[in-house]
């Protein structure tokens, strides 16, 4: 089925606490119009514009012959790469992840990778609702870095087995599948693979690479060369059980057994289905790993709407990478958003599909409906934002012990969501509105109209936006304080041609 192309877009940004908006004359004159603005604990942050976008075309593959397309989980522009040209193009190198590939008829056999694009981008001030800007912003594809376990055997996509793992020595027990033929639903040997859902990358200072997934969830640190080198367990509050055992299957079928049942099919504790640690991001010393879960683990809330709001942000220490160590732990409680087509639930949860470090108190989160834009019978979405959270008055629940909190079928929150007596969640504050036609129209683009596919979904902004990577406006340190913020939608789809 070929539903899109991968899209992405840059925003502009100043990122700052109060200070005054510089202007860049030749590249980014002062924006007289402030899309969205916000204060979280006195830092102000505003939205200036949208400062360009591009696509990849739907047809291309990556060098292993896969479809490239669905790139979007998790991005990362190495900074040390980034550079203003003197012609006012910028240009760098970005990293990204496939999740589980395309994943369109059921989970299969597709080995996990990191892609590798150099980016160019050139600003375009002249852009107008009324002349719209064709594409300014084109990644060019250049290779693909396949991971495999600490034995060299490939990773999978593939959901794992509803009972048991791998079990490698100094590893905790892995996610596991045990898969007939190739993996794909054709002959074959079989096997038994690590599986991985990667939703969140961070590079390291080394050139190595921490992955955050959603079957444990656990994360994963790769080597430069793709082998993996070690995995954090979470605490026990957040491992999937069913029936008085860890389970990691996501209750997602693969290609090859679409009618498989699972029961339960929901963990009865631990992260839900498809909603492990969704957000990953490090602090700039590449120290610290922050990883925050999609929505609510199931003792919290989960898995249902509009209860499952209450997510849960863990902070680890990786200085050495070696003997990472939890340091702290925060609670994020979601946005709401009205859902005009749900009767049974109108109310529903804005899961998290991305955070980004800003400071060692505040952080980015992409904060998202589901069902909603290019892709779906829904082109109009209602909730589509990059906000801000800021933990510097939350409660830490790893250090209150004597709550169990982390223990198995640990719980912060009552069934229906609302926090325990004595827990502070992040202060969250609204911010960036994908969603403003005023700004798409400027690149001919558009939340809402006619046609969620086909012909008719053109200029529509595709469904599921699930990165944040933030770069210096100056090309250089960002002293300043204004920055670009890049987002690539993660559709699945597999080319047909």
């Amino acid at each position: 089925m070929r539903v899109s192309s991968c899209l992405f877009l840059v925003l502009s940004n100043c990122l700052s606490s109060g200070a005054a908006i510089p202007t860049f004359p030749d590249i980014l004159p002062r924006a007289t119009n402030v899309v969205n603005q916000t204060t979280c604990n006195g830092k102000q942050y505003t939205y200036q514009q949208l400062a360009g976008y591009g696509f990849v075309p739907s047809n291309a593959r990556d060098s292993y012959g896969d479809t490239l397309g669905g790139f979007g989980s998790s991005i990362v522009i190495d900074l040390k790469t980034w550079r203003k040209l003197k012609n006012g193009t910028y240009t760098g190198t970005l990293y990204a992840i496939p999740d589980r590939g395309w994943n369109t008829q059921g989970t299969l056999n597709y080995q996990n990778r990191i892609h590798t694009f150099s980016i160019s981008f050139t600003p375009n001030t002249n852009a107008a609702a009324s002349s719209p800007s064709p594409p300014n912003l084109s990644l060019t594809y250049q290779r693909t870095l396949l991971l495999t376990d600490p034995t060299g055997n490939p990773t999978t996509g593939l959901d794992a087995d509803p009972s048991g793992g791998l079990s490698i020595k100094g590893f905790p027990l892995l996610p596991a599948v045990t898969f007939t033929g190739n993996g794909f639903g054709e002959p074959g040997p079989g096997g038994k693979s690590l599986s991985i859902d990667a939703e969140g990358l961070v590079l390291a200072r080394d050139g190595s690479y921490w992955i955050s997934d959603e079957y444990g969830p656990y994360i994963y640190h790769f080597s430069r060369s793709g082998k993996l080198l070690s995995a954090i367990q979470p605490p026990p509050a957040f491992l999937p059980t069913r029936n008085g055992s860890i389970s990691f299957s996501a209750n997602s079928p693969p290609v090859y057994d679409p009618d498989r049942e699972l029961n339960p099919e929901d963990p009865q504790s631990g992260r839900s289905n498809n909603q492990g640690l969704e957000g990953l991001t490090a602090s700039p010393n590449g120290k610290t790993l922050y990883a925050l879960t999609q929505s609510a683990l199931i003792q919290d809330g989960g898995p249902d709407n509009p209860f499952r709001r209450q997510a849960r942000l863990l902070q680890y220490s990786i200085s050495p990478a070696s003997k990472p160590r939890l340091e702290k732990e925060f609670v994020v409680t979601l946005p709401l958003y009205n859902d005009p087509n749900s009767e049974n639930t109108p109310v529903k949860v804005a899961s998290q599909s991305a955070i980004q470090y800003l400071t060692p108190t505040q952080f980015l989160i992409l904060s998202r409906d589901s069902g909603f834009g290019r892709g779906t019978d829904n082109p109009e979405s209602q909730y589509r934002h990059i906000d801000i959270f800021d933990i510097s008055s939350a409660t830490n629940i790893a250090s209150s012990s004597s709550a169990n909190y982390n223990t198995a079928n640990g719980s912060i929150a009552s069934p229906e969501g609302v926090l325990k007596p004595g827990i502070t969640a992040a202060t969250y504050c609204p911010f960036l509105d994908f969603n403003v036609n005023s700004e798409l129209r400027k690149f001919g683009l558009r939340n809402g109209g006619e046609g969620g596919v086909g012909e008719d979904s053109r200029g529509l902004l595709n469904e599921k936006w699930e990165s944040i990577a933030v770069v210096p406006v100056d090309g250089k340190k960002g002293r300043d304080g204004e920055y670009f913020v890049f987002s690539i939608s993660d559709n699945d789809f597999i080319t047909q041609d």
